[in-house]
Order: C-alpha cells, then structure tokens, then sequence
C-alpha cells in the first residue's frame, strides 16, 4: 500500500524494532468463578457438543439471551500503548464471565512489545496483518500516529463505521452538535474530506466542557522530606535558573536514597526517559499545546526559528556535567524510572502526575509551575480533549458487533462493571452509586500489586481503557470523582491532597478554555502526502536529544544546524505563513 512508500524508513527501521506479541489465539477460555471451572469454546471454534448441550439453537437464535447480547464471538483487541496502559492479562476470570454472560463477547487483548508507540504503530500498520480491532495513543491530530491512521484510513485499512456509531446509545453523542471539541471532530472523525465516512474513533472525551473529570494534574515533584530540609515551597520555582539553584543545593546535600546511595538531583519522568518541558519549560518555545510553535507577537515562529533550542541544549549539557540531572535522563525505561523513584534515587521527578501510586504515596509534593516563554504560567485546557483512539480495520467480519460491544461498554453497565468490578463482591449500591468495600480500599492503598488481581479499573487493571473510557462524567455517575474518595473519607487520598498543596481548584476557576486545532493538525493540508515537512519536525525534535549527549559544543551546534537546515529546505517558514493565514481565516490553534 502507499503507507508503505510515504512512511518507508519510520517503517523499516519500526520492523527492524518490534516484535508483535500476541497472547495467542487459543480455542477455548478457561474462568474460574467461586472455584468452578467454566470452559468456553471461542466463535470460529464451536463444537457439535456445544450445539447439543443447547439444543437446536444456533448462534444466531437469541432466545432467552439478555438485551444486551451482540454475538457468540470473540474480539481480538491489538493495543500500540505502553505496557502499563495496554491492560493486557489484567481483566479477571469473573468479569470476563459476566461480559460474556452479558454480551456473547470474549475481550482478548494483545499488545506490542516496543517502547516507542510510533515505531510500533508503523510497523503493525505496515503488516497489515491486524485482528479485530486496534487501539493507539491519540492526544490529538497533531500527535505523530496521527498521519499513519490518516493514510491506514485513506487507504482502506479500517472500515468505515459511521453507521452504527450513530446508531450507538453512548457513540451516537459524538454527532451531536457541539459535544466534539473541533479537534476531534474536524480532523479526526468526521473530516470533509472523507465523504462521511469516519474510521477513527477518538477516546477520553468528557461529557461537559472543560470539565476537569478526575481531577489530575501534571508537574515536576520533588521528595518532601528533601523539600522540607531546604525549605522548598510548591510554587517557588518558576523559572530554570531557580531549579538549577535548587538542583545545585541538593547535589551539595549528601542526600541517599532507600539504599544508602547518594541521590540523583533530577530524574526522568515516571514514565521513563523523555523530552518533556517542565524541568524547562522557559526554554522551549511552545504554549500548552507542545508542539514548538508559538507566536511572537503576530508572527508564528517553529522553534528551529528562533535561539531556544541552542538555550536549551546549553542548559541541559551543563546539567549532565555536573551531575544534576540523571545521565539517562532521555534514554531510562519505565521499569527502571519506577524503581528509581520508589527507592527515592531522584531528588526530583521531572514529570508525574497526582494520582500515580508511587507519587501519592505522601513522600513527594509538587513542585513549579514554571513559566512559559511567554512568561505565562495559568492553566489552559481544551474545550475538551482525547487521549486515545481506536479503529476497526477492513478484514473484520461484522465490524458493527465491534462498535456495539464498544458502546455497552462505555453504557452505565459496562462502565460500572469496569470501574467498580461486580456488585457484592467488590462494591455496594447505596442510593444508586456504587461504594466501594473499604477492605478493598484499604487493600489497594496497602498493597497494589495484590489488589490488581481483583481486575477492574479502581485497582488499575485498565483492560478497558480502550472501549469503556469516554462519555467521561465519574462524579456524575457514581458520586466520586475517583475510585474509592468516598470510602476514604476525611483520610483523604494522597492524590487529593497534593490537589490541595497544588492549589488546583484556584487555578482552574482561574483556567483559560481554547476550542481549536494543534499547529501539527494542518499538516496534511500543507503538504499533502509528501511528508518532508512532517519528518522535518519529527528530526528536529530528535537532533535537541541528540545534541544534548553531543561530545563537544561544535557537535551540538553542527547538529541543530543541520537539523534547521532539513526543516527550511521542507518549508518551515511557508507552513507557519499557512498557520497565520488559518487564523485570520478565523480558525483557533492550541499553541
């Protein structure tokens, strides 16, 4: 296919990388409930026995089946994510009995065992060899899967699912007026240029505008005992230069970690080794939007068009020479960044958030915000936003039983069971919201890892993240915001309270809302299927790590400059020109 000849070395060298994983396509599904062994014989398998133990009834024959039965048939979910998001394994025997009970449906998950969510996209894509359906990270339009999905669903990769999603119960809200931030709308699912048609399916949508959902912010977080020996406050950092005085403080500190070993000042992010800009945010020329476009005055200018990468980089290399900041800062996998900041080894964890367990554990506290370039440092949220997506590609059979499976769980059923697992067992009906068991609570707080087994999405089993997570509303419809507030109680979570020290709910009053596209969304419209530009970007991004770890100024200085070279000879300046031409057109773009 033409995906192929646009994106061929992102695709070689992902296919060179990758290895797809699959848990296996096995005959049958074994569940354990109440220590009877239940076995279930898939779809495409089906036995002269299991016709017998049902009489004359075939699969189609609905007879005394729920109204919320689709088909006596398997869905084969392959997930592009990083390992802890795919939820892969992590659904219990139980539920899955109860979704098959339900709906005829066994959920099988499989996902890709790569650590770069492109490079696996690319090559899964490129195969051509897909299962029922595929889910992939999908922030917006701007975010590099993006233009693999476009071309997939150009090229007749995905079917085209428009109709039963308007059929749908909970999907059908997308084609509702004014429901769709632009974003999602205009460029993702319902584009013009597609004829009606859509094929993607953009995930993590609340239901009211600019509603917070769970309540979650991100932000650099620092070691509270280290914070409170030097005196450090939540929002006394709002610049680089002051976090490298306090990087400088804490290196002089003769701080250890749970192992007796000297402290790294500043590590990576909780998600491992990235480019992310809170350490620095005064040097990256971008808005909230991350994509290094920003305006200066009325022009809009790339980074590569202006001195910030070369300040950054300056400020990064003096970092990693002084041992400030973690060697594999930009290169550390999840794994191994989670340890590092279980056994308090960072000083400072560069990006986390409230709610992840090895933060709320009540032994860091947030630190910055630090300002932006344009001196900024308020709260700016979408009109609404995504974070996922999911298609269904063309070779699957009755792809509408996917769609329908999709929209009961994302119903009030489907979305309780996978929120809060089954009534009785882990949860009670009071006043018609669910309330957690406070022994299950107490588990999840205590120990994580056990309480996972439990398999739903309070205890972090996020098996379906992919299908379940949109429609958002969580104090509406089950009168907590997160899993488990209400039990808590005045023993409030740690991610609530670092709300509190965060000063979050002043800062979202205060917050600005911009409803527009990303700079990167008109991409396609600029180029087309040329892609230089995109892969322009894409470089530019690379050659700032790649200078960062130079062996000399000359290096780092050469490799930006060749970098800015490739992105002028791919029209850098013609695209920002386009950009500054859209929004006189009226258009709003999320810098």
């Amino acid at each position: 296919m033409n995906i192929k000849k646009s994106f061929s070395k992102a695709m070689l060298m992902a296919m060179s990388l990758v290895a797809l994983t699959a848990c296996g396509n096995n005959n049958e599904t074994t569940t354990t409930t109440d220590n009877k062994t239940e076995t279930t014989q898939s779809a495409d398998n089906k036995t002269e026995d299991a016709d017998k133990k049902d009489g004359n009834k075939t699969a189609e024959d609905n007879t005394d089946k729920p109204d919320s039965w689709i088909a006596d048939r398997e869905i084969r979910l392959l997930v592009f994510e990083s390992a802890g998001d795919t939820g892969e394994g992590t659904m219990s025997p139980e539920i899955a009995q109860y979704i098959k009970d339900k709906t005829g449906i066994t959920l099988t998950i499989e996902s890709v065992s790569n650590e770069d969510s492109y490079e696996a996209l690319a090559a899964g894509l490129s195969s051509g060899d897909l299962p029922d359906a595929v889910a992939f990270y999908l922030d917006n339009s701007g975010r590099p899967e993006f233009p693999l999905l476009l071309k997939a669903s150009n090229e007749g990769m995905f079917a085209d699912i428009s109709e039963p999603l308007k059929e749908s119960k909970i999907y059908g809200k997308y084609f509702e007026e004014g429901y769709l931030p632009t974003d999602t709308k205009e460029n993702i699912m319902m584009r013009d240029d597609q004829d009606g048609a859509t094929y993607l399916v953009h995930m993590s949508i609340n239901r009211n505008p600019a509603d917070p959902g769970r309540k979650l912010f991100g932000n650099m977080f620092i070691r509270r005992d280290i914070a409170e020996d030097l005196g450090v406050k939540t929002d006394d950092i709002k610049t680089s230069d002051q976090l490298e005085e306090l990087l400088d403080k804490i290196a002089k500190g003769d701080y250890k970690d749970n192992n007796g070993n000297p402290v790294t000042p500043l590590g990576p992010t909780s998600w491992g080794g990235s480019e992310r800009p809170r350490p620095y945010r005064d040097l990256m020329w971008q808005g909230e939007g991350e994509q290094k476009f920003a305006k200066d005055g009325d022009t809009v200018k790339h980074e590569s068009m202006t001195d910030y990468g070369e300040k950054r980089v300056a400020k990064v290399r003096k970092w990693l020479e002084e041992g400030l900041m973690h060697p594999e800062f930009y290169t550390m996998e999840e794994t191994r960044a989670q340890e590092g900041i279980q056994n308090k080894s960072f000083a400072i964890v560069s990006d986390s958030h409230n709610y992840r367990p090895e933060i709320a554990n009540g032994e860091w506290m947030p630190l910055g915000d630090i300002k932006r370039v344009d001196g900024s440092d308020n709260m700016v949220k979408p009109y609404k936003s995504g974070y996922t997506g999911w298609a269904v590609p063309a070779t699957t059979e009755n792809p509408e039983e996917v769609v329908k499976f999709a929209d009961w769980m994302a119903s009030e059923e489907g979305k309780l069971l996978y929120f809060y697992g089954l009534e009785g067992k882990h949860y009670d009906m009071v006043d018609g919201k669910p309330v957690p068991k406070k022994e299950l609570v107490k588990l999840q707080d205590e120990n994580p890892d056990e309480a996972i087994k439990e398999g739903f999405r309070g205890v972090r089993a996020f098996w379906g993240e992919h299908f379940a997570y949109t429609d958002m509303d969580n104090l509406g419809d089950f009168g907590e915001e997160s899993w488990g507030d209400s039990v808590r109680g005045e023993e409030a979570s740690g991610a609530a309270k670092l709300l509190e020290e965060y000063n979050f709910d002043k800062k979202f009053e205060d917050k600005e809302v911009i409803d527009g596209l990303y700079p990167k969304a008109y991409l396609y419209e600029f180029e087309g299927e040329d892609g230089n530009l995109t892969q322009a970007l894409e470089d530019w991004d690379d050659a700032i790590v790649k200078a960062y770890y130079a062996t000399s100024e000359e290096e780092a200085e050469a490799i930006l400059d060749q970098a800015r070279q490739r992105l002028q000879d791919a029209d850098i300046e013609g695209f920002c020109k386009f950009l500054e031409q859209k929004e006189k057109d009226g258009d709003t773009i999320f810098y």
